[in-house]
């Protein structure tokens, strides 16, 4: 009867109850501290929400809290550092005719942001 009692509560604490974080994503060549200052420079707080960055609290485009856990960018491409960069870079590549604009951002800025957004859990 222990035993089985045993085996119960370790299918539940693995089915769930006991959950490690799921570990960040690493961007290759991206630092998040670079980043969150690169979201502050490009002004992407004009139109986002960015938690850690004290000026980002646009209301324009979407919220970008938890964006770590988010499954597709603009709801266009899934969510790998690759789509984020090239989406950085250059969102109409991704979802031509979306508002958010090219800001001239270069790849190293994009990586580092991306790693930054990779932190929002």
């Amino acid at each position: 009867m222990v035993g089985k009692i045993a085996v119960v509560l370790a299918a539940l604490a693995s089915a769930g109850g006991c959950r490690q974080a799921a570990p960040a994503v690493l961007v290759a060549g991206g630092d998040p501290a670079r980043g969150r200052e690169a979201i502050n420079a490009y002004g992407c707080g004009a139109c986002h929400v960015v938690p850690g960055v004290r000026t980002a609290q646009g209301m324009v485009g979407p919220p970008l809290t938890a964006f770590a856990g988010r499954a597709y960018i603009a709801g266009e491409a899934p969510n790998t550092a690759s789509a984020l960069i090239k989406w950085i870079m250059n969102p109409q590549s991704i979802e031509p005719g979306t508002a958010m604009p090219a800001l001239g951002v270069s790849e190293a800025h994009a990586r580092d942001i991306a790693a930054y957004l990779y932190t929002l859990r």
